[in-house]
C-alpha cells in the first residue's frame, strides 16, 4: 500500500504538536486507521489522524501470521478492521540459550531451600518467552511507533505480551471503551485557536472546564448542582454583542445567557465523560456528585473488593474492573461510569486500602 502523504497547507506546525495531548499517548487506533493515516511531509514517521499528531500506537488483536528471526518475531496482529504487521524484538534474556547447571553444590543449595541465582534466571528466561512466543490464534497486545517499510505500515514494538483472555473479558473491555475514545478524542479534530498576536489560545469550552475542575478541587465540593457553579463561568461568555453596520439588519443569535448554559452543559459533560464528577440518580434536580470526593462511592468500592476478594474465584488474581464496575452499578448506583470507578481505584490504592494484583485486577491487603 502506498502510504499518502499529508498536504503541507493543511498540516499544523510541528512546533504546536505537544499541545495535542493524543501525540503524547499511545493511540488506542483501530489497524484500518493506523494503515490509512497519512503522514508528515515535516516530520517523516509522525502521522495524522484528524489533524492529531500520531507516532505510536496501543493494539490488541490475533495473531494471524507468524515469522521467527534471531534477533526478533514478526507477527501479523488482526483486530477485526484490518492486519499489520508487528516487529518484535527479543531481549538479551530470551536469546540465551539454556545451560544446565553443573555445579552439585548450587543444586544442592536449591533443594535445601537456599537462592539459587542460575536457576531463578532460567525460570524468568522461560517465563518471558513463555509471554513472548506466541503461536497463531493467540491474542497479542503490542505498544510501539507506527514505521513505513517497503511502503506497508508496520510497529515497532516497544512492548509486546501475549494475553490470557479464556472468558474475553479483556477483549470485551477493549471493545467498549476504544469507541469511547475514538468518540471523545480521535475523531474530534485537533484545532488550535489563535490569538491576535498569532499565538496559541485556549478555547472557551478548556477554560469552563478548567475553571470548574480547579473550583471542584480547590473547595473539596462533594456534590452541586449546574445553577451552583453558573456564575463562574460568566466571565467566559461575552455580552458585548456585535455592531451591525447602518445597511446591515442585526442577526439573531443566541443570548448570553444561551450561551452560559451550553457551555456549562457541555463543560459538565466532559467532567462526566472523564468520570470527575457523576450523577448518582437521574432526576429532574440535576445533582452531580464529585467522585474524588464522594466518601459513600469508595466505602461502595472496597466493600465490594474486600468482599468478594474472598470467594474461590477471585481469591488468587482479585477483582477484575469490570466485575466491580458491575457490582457497582447494581449495589449502588447505574450511572458509575468506568473513567469514576478508575478514579475511585486509584485513590483507594493510593491510600493504601487495596491493591493491584496485574493489570486491572484488584484486592484487599
Amino acid at each position: 500500500m502506498q502510504a499518502n502523504k499529508m498536504d503541507p497547507a493543511e498540516e499544523p506546525p510541528s512546533m504546536l504538536w505537544g499541545l495535542d495531548p493524543i501525540f503524547s499517548a499511545f493511540a488506542r487506533l483501530y489497524v484500518k486507521d493506523i494503515v490509512q493515516m497519512t503522514e508528515s511531509t515535516q516530520v517523516p514517521g509522525i502521522y495524522f489522524y484528524n489533524l492529531h499528531p500520531i507516532y505510536k500506537v496501543d493494539v490488541l488483536g490475533t495473531v494471524v501470521y507468524k515469522r521467527e528471526r534471531e534477533d526478533f518475531f514478526c507477527y501479523g496482529v488482526d483486530d477485526g478492521t484490518g492486519v499489520i504487521n508487528c516487529l518484535c524484538w527479543k531481549t538479551d534474556l530470551m536469546k540465551e540459550e539454556c545451560h544446565p547447571t553443573t555445579s552439585g553444590g548450587k543444586h544442592s543449595d536449591g533443594a535445601r531451600g537456599g537462592f539459587n541465582p542460575v536457576a531463578e534466571l532460567e525460570k524468568l528466561r522461560r517465563a518471558q518467552q513463555s509471554r513472548c512466543h506466541l503461536e497463531i490464534g493467540e491474542l497479542l497486545r503490542v505498544r510501539g511507533p507506527v514505521k513505513t517499510s517497503r511502503q506497508q505500515r508496520e510497529i515497532m514494538a516497544s512492548t509486546f505480551y501475549k494475553v490470557n483472555d479464556p472468558v474475553m473479558a479483556v477483549q470485551i473491555a477493549w471493545m467498549m471503551e476504544v469507541p469511547q475514545l475514538y468518540r471523545l478524542c480521535y475523531d474530534k479534530p485537533f484545532q488550535l485557536q489563535l490569538n491576535e498576536t498569532g499565538d496559541a489560545a485556549i478555547s472557551p469550552l478548556s477554560k469552563a472546564t478548567n475553571t470548574l475542575r480547579d473550583f471542584l478541587k480547590q473547595k473539596s465540593v462533594t456534590s452541586f448542582r449546574p445553577y451552583d457553579v453558573q456564575e463562574l463561568l460568566q466571565p467566559l461568555i461575552s455580552c458585548q454583542p456585535q455592531a451591525a453596520s447602518a445597511d446591515q439588519e442585526p442577526v439573531a443569535g443566541p443570548s448570553a445567557c444561551q450561551q452560559l448554559r451550553q457551555l456549562l452543559k457541555e463543560a459538565l459533560q466532559i467532567l462526566q465523560d472523564t468520570g470527575t464528577v457523576y450523577r448518582k440518580v437521574k432526576s429532574q434536580d440535576e445533582v452531580y456528585h464529585v467522585t474524588a470526593h464522594d466518601k459513600d462511592l469508595l466505602i461502595a468500592v472496597k466493600d465490594i473488593i474486600r468482599e468478594d476478594s474472598k470467594r474461590e474465584k477471585y481469591a488468587e488474581k482479585g477483582c477484575h474492573i469490570m466485575h466491580v464496575l458491575s457490582a457497582v452499578r447494581q449495589r449502588y448506583s447505574l450511572n458509575v461510569s468506568k473513567a469514576a470507578l478508575e478514579l475511585v481505584l486509584k485513590s483507594l490504592e493510593c491510600n493504601s486500602d487495596i491493591v493491584s494484583t496485574s493489570d486491572n485486577y484488584y484486592t484487599v491487603f
